[in-house]
């Protein structure tokens, strides 16, 4: 797993301010409940280096650079939710070996609910600003069918069907307001 992540902490966002370690520990850790945040290890995106190494099962990442002008992002990623982040960051097909939690509890700046890749809003990709939420992997994405793919339903829904990076967001607390 070390190798994995190293290599997907090289592709880390563009460089801006430079958050001390203690600032970007603790963005990382709000991202998990407490139970999670105590035993996490914390990885920086752009030192590629751990900050803390924890003794559990999960990995925490601070909001990346490229974000923190729009909110915060940070996020706690279990050993399914990683293989992921790196099969997404390197557009490489990903399926998923069981299931797989993971915690956005600060929330997000905002992402399309259909295009893994949108960058921005438009008007056909369902651009959505979740507060604090879990996402969830499942192994077999055809049992996904009957959960909503709108964002705005108002529970949980499935973003990215018809994706290898297909997951479920669900939303713990209302929307953020930005």
């Amino acid at each position: 797993m070390a190798v994995a992540v190293t290599a997907l902490l090289a592709a880390g966002g563009a460089r801006a301010t430079e958050w001390r370690a203690d600032q970007s520990i603790e963005d990382a850790l709000s991202a998990a409940p407490p139970s999670i945040a105590r035993t996490a290890t914390v990885m920086d995106w752009n030192k590629q280096h751990v900050l803390r190494r924890g003794s559990g099962d999960y990995v925490c990442l601070p909001t990346p650079e490229d974000k923190r002008s729009k909110g915060r992002e940070p996020m706690c990623l279990d050993t399914v939710w990683m293989a992921w982040l790196d099969a997404w960051m390197h557009a490489k097909p990903f399926t998923a070996t069981g299931i797989g939690i993971a915690y956005m509890l600060a929330g997000d700046a905002g992402a399309s609910a259909d295009d893994p890749y949108a960058s921005g809003p438009t008007a056909d990709n369902h651009w959505s600003v979740d507060g604090p939420h879990l996402m969830i992997i499942v192994p077999d994405a055809t049992k996904l069918d009957g959960l909503p793919t709108d964002a705005d339903s108002g529970g949980p829904y499935v973003m990215w069907k018809g994706t290898p990076y297909v997951h479920i967001m669900v939303p713990i607390a209302e929307r953020l307001q930005r």
